[in-house]
């Protein structure tokens, strides 16, 4: 009779084990799709080239002159809050938000950041206003080159180019335009 017991005991301890064992293996969720669907900044190129457009001047006293580091706090797409970044230009411009419909067709997006006044086609000397209409020579996004734009808001800043590591992914993202002084901070 002991040794049933025993017996019993060990079987359950070992059924206990195996049966976790199996329920444990469907436990791990797949990892998490990479989408950028709630800021609307699906196919935006997080990387860019480090040439600007023509008529952009550099800042003369950019509170963060290039070279400097700086924490990004801005979400226009995922990885991109709380990250380190390096300043590799500082520009004085006017920047918008935008809400336009891409070339490539899909849904309007809306309240898009940035562009800068040197982006738009032809600009000219005198910022835009809320509410005027512009066709956008920018392509931080697929579809976005061509594309009629209503203007959100507009503001005179100094605007800065940079390079971090996405805090999702982990990959490097070189001469991202366009982020605004208000939205960076010394790094420590």
């Amino acid at each position: 009779m002991k040794n049933w017991k025993m017996l019993l005991g060990t079987t359950s301890v070992m059924a206990a084990l195996l049966l976790s064992a199996c329920t444990g293996a469907n436990d791990n969720k797949a990892p998490k799709e990479h989408t950028a669907s709630h800021t609307g900044h699906e196919g935006m190129n997080h990387s860019g080239s480090k040439e600007v457009p023509a008529g952009l001047k550099e800042a003369k006293h950019p509170k963060y002159p290039v070279g400097s580091q700086v924490i990004i706090h801005a979400d226009h797409m995922p990885g991109m809050d709380g990250a380190k970044a390096t300043v590799t230009g500082a520009f004085d411009t006017i920047v918008y938000t935008v809400t336009y419909t891409p070339t490539t067709g899909g849904k309007p997006v809306k309240n898009h950041k940035w562009v800068i006044h040197e982006e738009i086609e032809n600009a000219g000397d005198k910022p835009f206003q809320p509410g005027d209409e512009v066709v956008l020579n920018a392509d931080h996004m697929e579809g976005m080159k061509g594309a009629k734009a209503i203007i959100d808001s507009a503001k005179q800043t100094t605007v800065y180019m940079v390079d971090y590591v996405d805090t999702e992914t982990g990959q490097k993202v070189t001469n991202h335009k366009w982020v605004t002084e208000d939205e960076l901070s010394p790094a420590n």
